[in-house]
């Protein structure tokens, strides 16, 4: 009876450090996850962003950018690049926009998350202004053109040829209360 119980007490204690263990492991898997991401690139984490030094463009190459933009579940604006593909040549400047409607009959605040692909890109991939960085709040039924101005580092690897660069909207007004948006008109140009 005594060894029955004592591996009962060995059980009942594996099992404890085993649940605090997976606990543990899972409240630190996103931080972890994202260090992951930006060491190797996976995901298409962007870092590089704000002011890049000007260079001159290499104009031997051209590498095609390819921009998307989609809703996330549940997001009833109309969203999509003013522009789908752009030829850049590897460090010059280059300034396209997005376009975003707010077609509800309410006020609204969206974030755009990016994403680049392929992985490997991001690194090369760097923003100097970029929409993304800032809430956009719409009254409804307004329209707004959302400027983006990105370099190509002309360290890209000579194997990429096309980079994809989506964004994905959220709709993050029921985490915000009235005092927490940002309006910066300096950098908003409303159709």
């Amino acid at each position: 009876m005594d060894s029955l119980r004592r591996r009962n007490r060995r059980l009942v204690l594996q099992l404890v450090l085993g649940g605090t263990f997976m606990f543990g492991f899972g409240f630190a898997l996103v931080p972890l996850y994202d260090v992951f991401c930006r060491i190797t690139g996976l995901n298409g984490k962007i870092t590089n962003t704000g002011p890049v030094a000007i260079e001159v463009a290499d104009t031997s190459r051209d590498v095609r950018v390819q921009f998307i933009g989609v809703n996330n579940e549940g997001m009833p604006w109309e969203f999509r690049p003013l522009q789908h593909t752009v030829s850049v040549n590897p460090g010059e400047m280059r300034q396209m926009a997005f376009y975003a409607r707010n077609p509800t009959g309410r006020r609204m605040v969206a974030q755009a998350v990016p994403s680049v692909t392929p992985s490997e890109a991001a690194q090369y991939l760097h923003k100097v202004s970029c929409f993304c960085f800032d809430q956009q709040p719409l009254e409804a039924d307004e329209g707004l053109e959302m400027p983006l101005l990105f370099v190509i580092d002309k360290k890209l690897p000579a194997d990429i040829n096309t980079i994809t660069l989506s964004y994905t909207l959220f709709d993050i007004t029921p985490t915000l209360s009235t005092g927490q948006v940002k309006i910066d008109d300096t950098q908003r140009s409303t159709l």
